[in-house]
C-alpha cells in the first residue's frame, strides 16, 4: 500500500533498516572472534611456557638429586685413649692341694668348702692303727737296743780294766770295745726309726698351710686315706689365699717393650661395671711364647674383700707410657672404605670426593687409629657408597657435620 503524499511504506522503511544493520553485526562478531583467538594462543602459550619452566624445574632437581649428599667428620687429632685392653685370668695368689701323708682313716674333718682358715688350723684327723703299732714295736726295739747297749759298755769297761791289770788279753778288750760301739749304732738306728714313725703319726693331723679359704672337701669321716706320695692318692682339701690375687694376661709382641715390672696395671670385670680395680705388673716370663707371639705378664691386685674369685674372667687395662704415643688421628670405623688397592678412606675436596689410601694402626672397636694418610684438617665422608670413585661430585650434608670424631 502506498501512503498519501507520497511517502514510504512501511515495508520499504522494514526493508532499509534491516540493510543498515547487517554491518553492524558483522563487525561485533569478528571483534569476538578476534578476542577469542587471542585468549586461545595466550593460553596455549602460557601451556607452553608452564611446560617449560617445569621441564627446566624438573631437570635442576634431577641434576641436583643426582648428587650424593654426604655426612662429614673431622678425624680426631689424638687417639680416644692411649691403653690397650686384654683379656686375664684371676688366680690366686696362693694355692694348693692339701694331701694326706699317712694311711688309715678319716675320723673328723672340721672345715667345710667356704670356710676361711687361718694358718696351723686344724683341718681334718685321720685314724692310723697301723702306723700307730709300728710305733710301739720301734719303741720296744729301742728299748731292747738300749738294754743291750747297756751292758756292752759295762763289759767294754770291765774287760778295759782288766787288761790293764793283764787279767784278759786285747783280743778279749777289742771285741767287748767293738760290741759296744756296734750297739751304739743299733741303738742310734732304732732312735732314728721311733722318730721316723713319730713324725709319720703326727701326720694323723692335717692342719692349714697359710690363710686362705677352702674351695674343695674332696674326703668325709670314714673314708680311706691314702698318703699324698701314692699316685692313687686323692686330694683332701684344696686351699687358696685370696688377700691378694694374681692376674696373667698375655701382652702382644708388638707392645712387649712397653712392659716393666712396677708399673701400674688397671683391672675391671663385667660382674662390676664400671668399677676399677688398681693392681701392679710385678713380672713377665721375658720370653715371647713362639705359639701365640705374646708375652705373659703378672698383675697384682689386693683383694682384701675377696670381691676377685679365682678362676674369674678379667680385663687388664695396660696404659701406654708417652714414648709409645704416635702423632696419629682416629676417625670412626665407617669411614672406611676396602678395596682391593687396600684400605682408602674417602675425603671431600673442592666438592670432589677423593679416595686416600691410609695406614691403620690400633683397632678401638667404633674407631680406628690412622698412622699415615689423614691430617685432622681433612673432611672424611661417613659411611661412603662402595661404587663412589674418584672425583665424584658430593654435597656436605650441614647439618651433619662434626667438628671431630666423636
Amino acid at each position: 500500500m502506498t501512503p498519501k503524499g507520497g511517502g514510504e511504506t512501511e515495508t520499504e522503511r522494514d526493508d532499509a533498516g534491516a540493510r543498515r544493520g547487517r554491518p553492524v553485526v558483522s563487525r561485533v562478531g569478528m571483534i569476538v572472534l578476534a578476542l577469542l583467538v587471542v585468549t586461545l594462543a595466550v593460553g596455549i602459550y602460557r601451556g607452553i611456557r608452564g611446560r617449560e619452566v617445569a621441564a627446566t624445574a624438573l631437570a635442576h632437581v634431577t641434576e641436583e638429586d643426582a648428587i650424593p649428599t654426604v655426612s662429614i667428620v673431622h678425624p680426631e687429632a689424638r687417639p680416644p685413649d692411649q691403653e690397650i685392653v686384654l683379656p686375664g685370668n684371676v688366680q690366686a695368689f696362693e694355692e694348693t692341694p692339701i694331701y694326706a701323708r699317712t694311711n688309715g682313716y678319716l675320723r673328723h674333718w672340721y672345715f667345710d668348702i667356704g670356710a676361711h682358715v687361718k694358718k696351723g688350723d686344724l683341718l681334718a684327723e685321720i685314724e692310723t692303727p697301723e702306723a700307730d703299732e709300728q710305733l710301739r714295736q720301734a719303741r720296744a726295739d729301742l728299748a731292747t737296743a738300749q738294754a743291750n747297749l747297756a751292758v756292752a759298755e759295762s763289759t767294754w769297761k770291765r774287760d778295759k780294766t782288766l787288761y790293764k791289770d793283764s787279767w784278759v788279753s786285747g783280743q778279749v778288750r777289742d771285741t767287748s770295745y767293738g760290741t759296744y760301739e756296734a750297739d751304739k749304732t743299733i741303738v742310734a738306728s732304732k732312735e732314728a726309726d721311733v722318730k721316723r714313725l713319730e713324725r709319720l703319726q703326727s701326720y694323723e693331723k692335717v692342719y692349714a698351710p697359710f690363710d686362705g679359704i677352702i674351695t674343695a672337701r674332696n674326703t668325709d669321716v670314714g673314708a680311706l686315706i691314702d698318703a699324698g706320695a701314692n699316685s692313687s692318692a686323692r686330694e683332701l682339701f684344696h686351699l687358696s689365699a685370696t688377700a691378694k690375687v694374681r692376674i696373667f694376661t698375655a701382652v702382644p709382641e708388638v707392645y712387649t717393650r712397653l712392659v716393666h715390672a712396677g708399673e701400674a696395671a688397671d683391672v675391671t670385670l663385667d660382674e662390676y661395671p664400671g668399677e676399677m680395680f688398681h693392681g701392679t705388673m710385678v713380672r713377665s716370663t721375658d720370653a715371647i711364647d713362639p705359639v701365640s707371639r705374646t708375652l705373659t705378664v703378672e698383675v697384682d691386685v689386693d683383694n682384701p674383700d675377696g670381691r676377685l674369685l679365682p678362676g674369674a674372667y678379667a680385663f687388664v687395662h695396660l696404659t701406654l707410657p708417652e714414648r709409645a704415643r704416635t702423632a696419629s688421628v682416629t676417625v670412626p670405623a665407617e669411614a672406611l672404605i676396602f678395596r682391593k688397592e687396600g684400605l682408602r678412606v674417602a675425603v671431600l675436596r673442592k666438592g670432589l670426593a677423593q679416595l686416600v689410601p691410609i695406614v691403620i694402626g690400633r683397632d678401638y672397636g667404633t674407631k680406628v687409629e690412622v698412622v699415615s694418610g689423614l691430617q685432622p684438617s681433612d673432611d672424611v665422608i661417613l659411611d661412603p657408597s662402595d661404587s663412589l670413585t674418584n672425583d665424584t661430585a658430593v654435597r656436605a650434608q650441614p647439618s651433619t657435620f662434626i667438628g671431630s670424631a666423636q
